[in-house]
């Protein structure tokens, strides 16, 4: 295999560990000569939850930045076309490996945060996220194009009532109650879904609500609350399949910046699901973007044991080599 496959296919792989929508993993990668095409696993979507394909555009976003960062640290020059196509053979994007340079520590360092990154469900402890901390988030997701709207105390209620909302409305649907139960509890051992290893053992006390996933995981829930937590709206100004996966590779490098600043992340995309709902956050937004999603930003108590990671499907299944 050449160099250049090589970096590629290490870059693929760096991919598998990006965060998506019940951990679905709804990705797939080919190597082709100098490119890496980054396609939509379209039997991995979530129908029910997810009908336009929002959120599994976002999770592709997110694989994409993984593959960006790990290429950062291989020290290679590359170009990436985001052409958004949601049919079967037509790539969402594709990266274009360039020339070979001097490899950045920083990049490097980057990788290895995303390699530590996960989605952590417990309560947060009762002390703030710095300012500081918080302007270097608004300005990482930035990089790709999003907005970060930082809520206000009044807009967090908003919120509440909203995810209140749009979990009640799911909770009515025979098809996305099936849904949940099929990707989420057990130990998972396809590689998808979320394992009850990584769920708290019961839903948090907390004024924005986290999803129900009417399932008992095996990690404490914490006795904190959310009174400390930051909330905010990830949003942008289109509302096209090529805006969904840069909200994506938005959500991943702001993670990466939280990761670094040992800040927990944790995403809310149950508001964005349902229509009535999302237009809810467009208002808090006074109507200036699309809403992409919901998050809440906090510490962890450093005492207690993180959550394990989730599964991920093997290289072979989602990367593909062409000689």
């Amino acid at each position: 295999m050449s160099e250049v496959k090589q970096a590629l296919a290490q870059a693929a792989d760096a991919a598998r560990f990006a965060p998506s929508i019940h951990n679905t993993q709804p990705w797939r990668w080919v190597v082709r000569g100098d490119r890496l095409e980054l396609f939509a696993a379209g039997e991995r979507q979530l129908p029910a939850h997810d009908p336009d394909a929002r959120m599994l555009l976002v999770s592709c976003g997110a694989a994409l930045h993984h593959a960006q960062v790990a290429l950062d640290a291989q020290g290679w020059a590359y170009a990436v076309e985001r052409p958004g196509s949601l049919t079967p053979d037509a790539p969402l994007a594709v990266i274009t490996a360039g020339e070979r340079r001097d490899a950045d520590p920083e990049a490097t360092r980057h990788l290895q945060m995303l390699q530590v990154r996960r989605t952590d469900r417990r309560t947060v402890r009762d002390e703030t996220v710095s300012e500081a901390v918080l302007n270097e988030l608004v300005k990482a997701a930035e990089q790709f194009g999003a907005r970060l709207h930082l809520l206000r105390r009044d807009q967090v209620l908003d919120l509440a009532v909203a995810v209140e909302r749009a979990q009640s409305a799911e909770a009515a649907d025979d098809r996305a109650r099936a849904e949940l139960a099929g990707w989420v509890g057990g130990e998972r051992p396809d590689g998808t879904g979320i394992p009850s290893s990584a769920l708290p053992d019961e839903v948090p006390l907390t004024t924005v609500a986290e999803r129900d996933f009417q399932v008992a995981g095996t990690v404490p829930a914490g006795g904190g609350h959310d009174r400390f937590a930051t909330y905010a709206v990830l949003y942008g100004p289109g509302d096209t399949e090529a805006d969904w996966l840069r909200a994506g590779e938005s959500l991943s490098r702001l993670w990466l910046a939280a990761t670094e600043h040992a800040v927990s992340v944790l995403p809310f995309s149950g508001p964005v699901e349902v229509p009535f709902t999302r237009e809810a956050l467009t208002r808090m937004l006074g109507g200036t973007g699309v809403p992409y999603l919901a998050i809440r930003f906090g510490l962890q108590d450093a005492a207690q044991a993180a959550p394990p990671h989730t599964p991920r499907l093997p290289a072979t299944q989602v990367i593909t080599i062409e000689e």
